[in-house]
């Protein structure tokens, strides 16, 4: 095998090579003393034989990883400039490499990268699963607030959710169904939100404004999908029933600011995580 080496692990007194699988076996050399301290998993194959060393009497271990994953897995363990991990594609095999290897140090740093706003905001879903796939239980719970934003049903199907179990995925679907039905509940317009033209009493029963019916068949519509205030509490959406009412509703809709900010206070505080 024709092998390159990384320019930024080409120590001259390094004492063993990591060699990559791919492409044509990126060697790395590097250090026993900083992988031991910051690995149990290496600290443990140094106290056994070591394997055949190479031309320059260093020891070699090909490892199944590429030259990316591995760069950026040495990069985190040795004190220099720390990779940009700009997609969750990157993220994951470094993430299995670490847990592999136990890299703890790496693993912490890694938590904390998975559930930056990026890519809660992109792919809960995916974060989600891979907190799930990694055993990582904080991870998983804040990314599953952050799924109630989407139509976790309506999604495309993601590799990673091959990683987790049914109990995990269910729980995520029970988490958006059990907060959806708790919304819905809430969709309770009082009595004293009125139209002066539209609504009143008859015969002792209260009738709501005309704007209520359709703001509330909407909201219950987008709970169902997405169980969050977000988009029922928007503008353009209250707007929309200011419409569907009579020439007053939208004065009775601004009137009731009130109401709508008491019920985006309860909905938010439902619970919303795994």
């Amino acid at each position: 095998m024709v092998s390159t080496t990384s320019h930024l692990f080409d120590s001259p007194n390094a004492d063993l090579v990591l060699r990559s699988s791919t492409p044509k076996g990126v060697e790395f050399r590097v250090h026993q003393c900083i992988l031991a301290q910051a690995s149990p998993f290496f600290e443990h194959m140094f106290q056994l034989p070591q394997p055949e060393a190479g031309p320059s009497h260093i020891p070699v271990v090909d490892v199944s990883e590429s030259s990316q994953t591995l760069e950026y897995l040495l990069r985190y363990v040795y004190p220099v400039p720390k990779p940009d991990v700009s997609s969750l594609d990157e993220l994951v095999p470094v993430l299995e490499a670490a847990s592999k290897y136990d890299f703890t140090v790496v693993i912490d740093h890694l938590r904390t990268v998975l559930v930056s706003p990026p890519f809660l905001a992109s792919d809960p879903v995916r974060v989600y699963a891979i907190a799930c796939r990694f055993d990582l239980d904080a991870e998983a719970r804040l990314a599953s607030r952050h799924t109630l934003t989407i139509d976790v049903l309506d999604g495309p199907l993601i590799e990673d959710l091959k990683g987790i179990t049914a109990y995990q995925y269910h729980q995520l679907l029970n988490l958006h169904r059990a907060r959806a039905a708790a919304a819905q509940e809430l969709l309770i317009l009082p009595d004293t939100v009125k139209c002066m033209m539209c609504n009143g009493t008859h015969y002792g029963a209260f009738y709501p404004p005309k704007w209520w019916k359709d703001y509330e068949e909407r909201a219950r519509k987008e709970l169902a999908a997405r169980p969050t205030a977000d988009i029922i509490f928007s503008m353009p959406f209250i707007a929309q029933s200011a419409h569907a009412g009579c020439e007053r509703c939208a004065g009775s809709i601004f009137d009731a600011h009130w109401f709508f900010a008491d019920l985006r206070k309860r909905i938010d505080d439902l619970p919303g995580t795994i």
